[in-house]
């Protein structure tokens, strides 16, 4: 306007009055928003993360003022989110409080600082902005998931696993663990007749069997370059670790013992085997310090300590990874010495991308070459489940994100089927 008065003398004044009127509504929105503190803000943060499941955060905002704010809010996440565009909107109406959430998946356990809550709040008139800043630093642990671990815990008190793709094996046969002597009733199994009490009772009177219990379970967690491998932004070990924790609250609701082992070049910790419910948190901070080595794996102290710690016949679930046949036959010997004792259950993973490409159409000369080397990797995994059977070793062969249903599954198949 000051450009057109060159040519239009009387648009002059009327800009400078503009101008005047500009200044006055800046001086006025900015007595309105410093004259008090106006708005408080708080980050509302759980006392701990879930490893790869969504967990909510929560913003509370109080307006102290008489009129209605519109807030942008900036909140510093923690650098392993990598996220630098958080951006949201919100309108508070005068004296009045509001709650806002978001969601965020941690993918790494550990320590995760969030810095400072900055809210920038405006009125009505849009000319000035006032920044509030709120919660510098707080710190929040993430653990392996826990939330996946009562998922299942609710399923398996409801018995309603199948519902998500878990079998229902049906019994053979009876446990031998005692129970009590009650009558017979037609359908019981006559050779459980107690022959003492019935000559004592005059009446037929039958031993009644229950599952066996307090049987030793461990986690055999392999933490070496293998289980470094990610799939969906979680690492190999991260899923074995939340699968332990799922698959041991499970097996202590079963009434038997867990435990939990993990090794790479070198042993790490060895957690021994009990059914205390407290046992279940040493675990779970047991599980939160464990970290991937970028070494190759060494099962001869494996068997060593198998062999030196764990005395009773037990269940081993041993997590870890075989890319390549030749890779198993190294360590073939030391997993038929240790299934001599135990029953030993080889967890391995299913390479997705690989069963992507073998699965797409090719188009070219490079992709059909590409998905017969893909489909050659699928044939050894293949391979590997058929040798480790015949050698009376139990396999699991998984996609990860699937690791954690196989594997509670392939526990209730082996108490199923007594071969503990």
């Amino acid at each position: 306007m000051f450009l057109l008065s060159y040519w239009f003398p009387s648009l002059y004044g009327i800009t400078w009055l503009l101008v005047l009127g500009l200044v006055l509504l800046l001086l006025f929105e900015s007595i309105m928003l410093y004259a008090s503190k106006g708005l408080t803000g708080e980050r509302r943060l759980p006392d701990r993360f879930s490893n790869s499941d969504v967990n909510p955060v929560s913003i509370s905002l109080q307006n102290s003022y008489t009129f209605n704010l519109h807030i942008s809010i900036i909140d510093e996440l923690p650098v392993q989110f990598q996220k630098r565009d958080f951006w949201m909107q919100t309108k508070v109406p005068g004296k009045s409080r509001t709650t806002l959430e978001y969601d965020v998946r941690p993918v790494d356990r550990g320590e995760y600082v969030f810095g400072k809550l900055n809210c920038y709040a405006t009125s009505a008139i849009g000319l000035l902005r006032r920044r509030f800043t709120f919660n510098n630093e707080q710190l929040v642990k993430v653990y392996p998931s826990f939330i996946q671990m009562k998922k299942y815990d609710f399923l398996a008190i409801d018995n309603r696993l199948s519902h998500i793709g878990l079998k229902k094996i049906r019994r053979i046969g009876h446990t031998m663990e005692f129970e009590q002597i009650k009558d017979y009733v037609l359908g019981d199994d006559v050779r459980t007749v107690n022959w003492k009490a019935t000559a004592k009772r005059g009446q037929l009177m039958v031993n009644q069997y229950q599952d066996e219990k307090m049987q030793p379970i461990y986690s055999i967690i392999d933490t070496s370059r293998v289980m470094k491998m990610p799939f969906n932004g979680l690492k190999l070990l991260d899923y074995a670790i939340n699968s332990t924790l799922a698959f041991s609250n499970i097996a202590l609701k079963k009434g038997d013992k867990v435990g939990m082992v993990d090794f790479s070049n070198e042993l790490g910790q060895l957690l021994p085997a009990e059914s205390r419910k407290t046992h279940l948190n040493r675990l779970l901070e047991t599980l939160y310090n464990i970290e991937t080595q970028f070494k190759d794996a060494n099962y001869g102290i494996l068997q060593a300590l198998v062999r030196r710690k764990i005395t009773h016949r037990s269940l081993l679930m041993l997590y870890t990874n075989f890319e390549h046949i030749s890779a198993l036959h190294r360590q073939l010997p030391y997993l038929k010495a240790i299934a001599k004792k135990h029953v030993l259950v080889v967890v391995f993973f299913e390479n997705t991308e690989l069963r992507e490409l073998a699965e797409e159409k090719a188009e070219s000369i490079s992709e059909i070459f590409d998905q017969t080397i893909a489909q050659q990797f699928q044939f050894d995994k293949k391979v590997m489940v058929r040798e480790l059977q015949q050698h009376g070793i139990q396999t699991v062969l998984t996609a990860p994100e699937d690791l954690t249903v196989n594997t509670i599954n392939k526990y209730l198949e082996i108490k199923a089927k007594g071969l503990l």
